[in-house]
């Protein structure tokens, strides 16, 4: 293993290892030689292919005596060469021992003076080293006085260096922030001891003492290392709520599943608003008059008209949706009524059943009535009163039984007034109303609601993705102009499109039009990478993916741009949206 892989994070020590002249070899925590330089093969004759992964202790007998942590240098005499051990322990960036050997020869005539020297050379490097360490170091001796700080010690421990030389470990404690020290208990039991801390100002360290033994086996040092885990510590705590969060939604939603499956109808609700309009929509489910759904689109209308048909008398016959706003005005008569053979240019040999006959002893849901013309809206009247539906290109009517719920996201009164919707029908419709809150209102429904889409998407695709706090505040800051749609539109791009396993703010859609209208802008100040028609073409596209989002048909998606609806059609068609 590379040298510069087992230390990352201190650039002084890097540098002292790889220009270190001294013979130098590194072992792993289990003893297993790692890194061996030139000097040291040259020194000990060994060769690095031989040796490398092999226990120390067998390849180099003499160093199973030496040990680290006592500041003490190691004399080696053995055929006919005598050399000095140093041996120093470090930690690489996750946080396994390395056992550092540095060899220095000696020849007799310079021995004592070298071994001065070294001790000289030692003791600054180490010095560099400890005030170069990112945790902060302190050392007491067997009593528990403070010898030795760094820098970082300060910063970690919220204490100045001169407020801790010479003082013990005991006049430094405090009931509040530092109710007991480690060295007193590494002292008292003799051997390693690591505890969790809260500093004065808050924050959360991690606090190991480490004892240094006299020849009797006393605990003449203390080396502690304490290292600020606060950013760790709020991470991880944060990580347990979200984990939690998403736990509870989940399980919430399986158990919503698990209603499905036994034929319990239900709809995943939180918020007041929504709670109220499933509890309008239950109490009135068995009576047969009208209802009329309001609310914008993309709320879930078409999903309450279908919880009162399945919580009906009429739940085991047919549920016909109509949309009123998708067909063509001169197909959707006979969409409605049907139309009998040869009724016009084109039609079926055999004529055709309409919609509202298809449903005769079930509900008929018109959605977007609001769009109906004037026309339409007197023969639809006329069935409301009759329940008798004639056919284009008919004389003779039938009889169905066909309940009625009609939705819409215009508002039916200002239209009344200006002509554009009859009043006698709108009075027909508007016998039972129930107004569904837009999303932005139902800031409690965002969370469960986005985990139930979650829950979908990872099982369409075989994902697992998880949302995180930071995207479900985001979400519940959201305006959602496009409602419950874009919510799950908006879940569904980001389980497709994000490669992260937890969801972040960025992989919300939004987020990432900002950057496509930075880039978009981009372009267009440089003519060189866009021509005018590339540039028009995709502001168009941009504005029909928002208008989309926004309107549910294409004819309000036209009204909204100021197009015409086969236009919008067209457009659609052309970008693939």
């Amino acid at each position: 293993m590379d040298i510069k892989k087992l230390i990352i994070k201190d650039a002084k020590l890097k540098e002292f290892i790889l220009k270190n002249p001294n013979g130098i070899i590194a072992t792993d925590s289990n003893n297993q030689i790692i890194y061996i330089n030139q000097e040291a093969e040259n020194l000990l004759g060994l060769k690095k292919k031989d040796i490398m992964n092999n226990d120390i202790f067998c390849v180099i007998p003499d160093f199973r005596n030496i040990k680290f942590n006592c500041g003490k240098v190691y004399l080696i005499d053995e055929n006919d060469l005598t050399y000095d051990i140093i041996p120093i322990q470090l930690y690489n960036e996750n946080e396994e021992s390395i056992n550092i050997y540095i060899i220095i020869e000696i020849d007799e005539i310079n021995k004592l003076e070298s071994e001065l020297k070294h001790q000289k050379t030692i003791i600054n490097e180490l010095n560099e080293i400890l005030e170069g360490s990112y945790d902060g170091i302190l050392v007491t001796d067997g009593d528990g006085k403070v010898l030795l700080v760094n820098t970082s010690y300060e910063r970690v421990a919220a204490i100045k260096k001169e407020d801790m030389w010479g003082k013990t470990m005991r006049d430094l404690m405090n009931p509040v922030w530092m109710p007991n020290s480690v060295a007193y208990v590494v002292i008292e039991q003799k051997q390693a001891v690591s505890k969790r801390q809260v500093t004065k100002d808050g924050r959360h360290i991690i606090v190991t003492g480490m004892p240094v033994f006299d020849k009797k086996g006393e605990v003449k040092k203390v080396v502690i290392n304490a290292r600020d885990i606060s950013e760790i510590y709020e991470l991880r705590e944060e990580l347990l709520r979200e984990k939690q969060i998403n736990r509870t939604y989940l399980e919430n939603y399986k158990e919503f599943i698990e209603k499905k499956k036994n034929n319990s109808e239900c709809i995943l609700a939180v918020s007041k608003p929504m709670q109220d309009v499933l509890a309008l929509a239950q109490r009135i489910a068995n009576f047969e008059a009208t209802v009329l759904i309001l609310g914008e689109s993309g709320v879930g209308k078409e999903v309450v008209a279908d919880y009162i048909h399945k919580e009906s008398l009429r739940c085991d016959k047919p549920f016909i949706i109509i949309n009123c706003g998708a067909i063509p005005e001169n197909l959707l008569e006979s969409e409605l009524f049907g139309y009998e053979k040869g009724a016009f240019t084109g039609a079926n040999q055999s004529g055709k059943e309409g919609l509202l006959e298809a449903a005769n002893g079930g509900t008929a849901f018109l959605d977007e009535v609001g769009e109906l013309t004037l026309d339409l809206q007197v023969k639809l009247l006329r069935f409301l009163e009759t329940r008798e539906i004639r056919r284009v290109g008919s004389v003779d009517g039938k009889i169905v039984d066909v309940r009625v719920i009609a939705a819409t996201n215009r508002d039916l009164d200002d239209m009344v007034e200006e002509g554009t919707f009859r009043e006698d029908l709108f009075y027909r419709l508007n016998i039972v109303r129930i107004n569904v809150s837009p999303l932005r209102k139902r800031i409690d429904d965002i969370a469960p609601l986005s985990m139930m889409f979650l829950y979908q998407f990872n099982k369409k695709y075989n994902q697992n993705k998880e949302l995180t706090i930071d995207v479900i505040k985001e979400l519940e800051k959201y305006n959602w102009p496009g409602n419950i749609r874009e919510l799950k539109n908006a879940i569904e791009n980001m389980v497709i499109v994000s490669n992260n396993e937890y969801l972040q703010t960025e992989d919300i859609p939004w987020n990432k039009e900002k950057n496509s209208g930075r880039k978009i802008v981009s372009m267009i100040n440089n003519t060189e990478d866009l021509t005018l028609m590339e540039a028009t073409e995709l502001l168009e596209k941009t504005m029909l993916e928002k208008a989309k989002l926004k309107y549910q048909t294409t004819r309000a998606i036209g009204e909204n741009l100021g197009i015409d609806q086969s236009t919008v059609v067209r457009k659609i068609k052309k970008y693939n949206l």
